[in-house]
């Protein structure tokens, strides 16, 4: 290590703390908005995309919900070039403003009944906004946290996956109390929009934490790149492809949790308040988990707790959604998302450092950027969309798990090359 690398390196630790503060609580609330917006789509389906039919409705609000992931791939460009140019914290600050703009958006935006075809076209821009921004954060936020202290990669860039734990407890704290509490009326009245407006409140703590965060050692210690963008093609197009498909996994699972309130109020019938109830237990096994995966992950490796969460996952989805077509009730709702929790904590939480890993400190965020926005975009953002056709074209309540098993297949793959290929555990 360079001298410089070390003395960086020694002043990253008396900062390391605020740095995971001003990464998690912005992260946090990133995802927070993106989460809300799934949660509450069978209500936003209702106000902006009135179509005459639920499920058509509900197929409008989703696939509203994946359009702004074609924005990604452009943010992880933009931002995540900035970031490997300018820094991880100027990059953090940019998409922390982007996202509070686009949220400020739907807390305002008058319904279809008062504006018409305007309020979904003007929605639609608020998510493509919120996309953008949430394209260049995880490879900012990743590598802020990895890069302060490297010998532990794993623990620290951990934080990000602990901090969308945060999220889903949020968003499903949320969705209990105000299905649980509200009527009707009121929710679709006003009730949908506190949650957006909790976010949009505390933007301004996040984006101020993070301004006054300090940069990286790593990156302040390394040379930098005018063009990471063109070199991550140039050099590392392997590593981009293996990076992608170790993603799939990832967002998928996630995608599927953030899919289940609507999967348990429209098909199993259950109350939306023990849906949300559900989530919130899987939220907090994210959150207190995560931290324990990514120090294991530090000491043992981490392709092998991801492999063995991927094929746990292969195996045991199936059944499990068999069992909760067959036994719907709140007990069985609770009881598989506990056990998807624990499976999604055991492989996203030793993903960031793997994939911080995988690409060098000059094109490191490009490079984490892209590989996570194209899997999410082509895998995650369309996920509650293709599951909600996947139910209606088979008429198969357990039609989920199939998705979830070919992502499951498709990162395993990916990771026996990242073993063989490049030689990581």
């Amino acid at each position: 290590m360079s001298d410089t690398l070390a003395a960086a390196s020694m002043t990253s630790r008396g900062h390391v703390w605020r740095a995971v503060l001003a990464t998690s609580i912005g992260n946090a609330l990133e995802w927070f908005d993106l989460v809300v917006y799934g949660f509450f789509a069978v209500v936003i389906s209702k106000l902006f995309f009135p179509a005459g039919n639920d499920t058509v409705s509900l197929l409008l609000a989703f696939g509203t919900f994946g359009v702004s992931f074609f924005m990604r791939p452009l943010g992880a460009i933009v931002i995540g070039a900035y970031a490997d140019r300018v820094g991880r914290k100027a990059a953090l600050t940019l998409s922390i403003l982007l996202m509070m703009f686009g949220t400020a958006i739907i807390v305002v935006l008058p319904t279809y009944g008062t504006i018409g075809i305007a309020a979904p076209l003007i929605l639609v821009l608020a998510r493509l906004m919120q996309g953008f921004s949430a394209g260049g954060e995880f490879g900012s936020a990743t590598a802020f946290l990895a890069e302060h202290v490297p010998h532990r990669r794993g623990f620290f860039a951990s934080w990000q996956v602990a901090s969308q734990g945060l999220t889903t407890v949020l968003a499903a704290v949320f969705g209990t109390v105000l299905t649980g509490s509200l009527t009707h009326e009121q929710l679709m009245s006003w009730g949908w929009r506190v949650p957006f407006a909790f976010g949009l409140l505390l933007g301004p703590i996040a984006y101020y934490i993070r301004s006054s965060a300090d940069e990286t050692p790593e990156f302040l210690a390394a040379k930098t790149t005018a063009s990471p963008l063109r070199d991550t093609f140039a050099d590392h197009k392997a590593r981009l492809l293996i990076a992608i498909g170790i993603v799939v996994l990832g967002t998928v699972a996630t995608y599927l949790v953030l899919f289940m309130p609507t999967y348990g109020v429209k098909q199993l019938g259950l109350p939306p308040s023990v849906a949300f109830s559900a989530v919130v237990l899987t939220g907090l096994i994210q959150m207190v988990g995560s931290p324990f995966v990514g120090h294991l992950s530090d000491k043992i490796g981490r392709t092998g707790i991801m492999c063995a969460s991927a094929v746990l996952m292969l195996v045991l989805i199936y059944p499990a959604f068999s069992w909760l077509a067959h036994a719907p009730s709140a007990g069985t709702l609770i009881a598989v998302q506990v056990g998807l929790g624990v499976l999604v904590t055991g492989y996203f939480a030793a993903l960031p450092g793997l994939l911080s890993e995988i690409f060098p400190v000059q094109t490191r965020t490009t490079g984490m950027s892209l590989a996570y926005n194209i899997a999410v975009t082509i895998f995650g953002g369309f996920g509650p969309f293709i599951i909600a056709w996947l139910i209606r074209a088979t008429g198969d309540k357990v039609a989920p798990s199939f998705y979830m098993m070919f992502a499951a297949l498709v990162s395993l793959a990916a990771l026996i090359a990242a073993r063989r290929q490049l030689g990581f555990k």
